[in-house]
């Protein structure tokens, strides 16, 4: 049973973000920014991580930064009597801000630090709620097309080189993080539909990993390996939705993947398409590698070993995520 405070600061947190989505002005918008950041903040001073202040000292160092740059642009506005989107600098200093915010490259070096020292509860926290707040407010400013072009780019090509060379899983999700990022940004240009497909979506997969990491309380690569021999049906659920977030197309992860792909065609991206393509094409590889290996090593299952029942709630979800493209496609012809 979680304990009240922890309820209180989780009930903060969701207000802070649905203040921020749902404000008028910029200054409220900050403000349910902060009220979000200090909600978090305690619920990373936890126990259960590994390096509970060091995260949260770290998380708090860069999200404050962020929060007075944002500060800074929202009173040079006023000061210069524009509107924020009629000013590029003004608008560029704010993206920067929302970016440093959500962990986009070339702004993501605080990103996995921080992650590496979380629960898995934590750590889905901030790979899907926590990027809420500063998407929307990105996609309220979203008039610097190069800029967000430049921004889309790096972090395609810095998540696919980084990630490859790591063996924690939390440092590979928060990779696989800010590629999904440049996917959100470049939904951005074109409609908000999109990108809520792709948020959505993106949640469930990284909820379907995340509770089967969980359950078998596993941090890195080797141990992957090992617990996955043990159980075949997770094994199974867990070689699915890793194929579902590299996007591969008869799994959920493709559907939102060809909407962003279909709607920077029809306005004329052909560029970035083709560069998010293949440049996806590198995480997409150290996804195939764990998976393989997990497949293809052969280990001894010891007599000794206690199963494990899984749980409902993990079948519930990967029953969702298996469905999901098959009931999506079914719906968007009716559209």
């Amino acid at each position: 049973m979680e304990k009240f405070f922890k309820i209180l600061f989780y009930f903060m947190l969701m207000l802070g973000t649905l203040i921020t989505i749902s404000s008028y002005s910029w200054l409220s918008m900050w403000m349910g920014l902060e009220i979000n950041l200090l909600s978090i903040i305690p619920l990373l001073k936890d126990s259960k991580n590994n390096y509970p202040a060091e995260a949260a000292l770290k998380y708090f160092t860069t999200q404050a930064l962020a929060s007075s740059i944002l500060m800074f642009s929202i009173i040079l506005s006023f000061n210069l009597y524009t509107y924020i989107g009629s000013s590029p600098t003004v608008s560029m200093i704010i993206n920067s801000a929302l970016l440093i915010k959500v962990g986009a490259a070339p702004f993501h070096a605080w990103f996995p630090e921080v992650l590496e020292g979380l629960s898995w509860l934590n750590s889905l926290i901030l790979l899907t709620w926590q990027k809420i707040a500063p998407m929307v407010m990105i996609f309220y400013n979203c008039n610097l097309t190069s800029f967000l072009f430049t921004i889309i780019l790096i972090s395609t090509i810095v998540s696919g080189i980084l990630g490859i060379n790591q063996i924690s899983l939390r440092k590979i999700l928060a990779y696989s993080s800010i590629n999904h990022i440049s996917w959100m940004l470049a939904s951005m240009l074109n409609t908000q539909n999109v990108w809520m497909f792709y948020f959505l979506i993106y949640s469930v997969i990284t909820l379907n990993i995340i509770l089967i990491l969980h359950f078998l309380n596993i941090y890195s690569l080797l141990q992957l390996f090992s617990s996955l021999s043990f159980n075949k049906q997770l094994k199974i659920f867990f070689v699915i939705n890793f194929l579902s977030l590299g996007g591969l197309p008869p799994f959920l992860g493709f559907f939102p993947k060809w909407l962003v792909i279909n709607s920077l065609i029809i306005n004329q991206f052909y560029l970035l398409s083709i560069l998010l393509i293949v440049f996806t094409l590198i995480t997409l590889f150290f996804y195939l590698r764990i998976i393989l290996v997990s497949l293809i090593i052969n280990s001894n299952e010891t007599i000794s070993y206690t199963h494990k029942k899984m749980k409902f709630l993990i079948m519930f979800f990967n029953f969702i995520s298996l469905s999901g493209l098959l009931i999506c496609t079914t719906l968007w012809n009716f559209y």
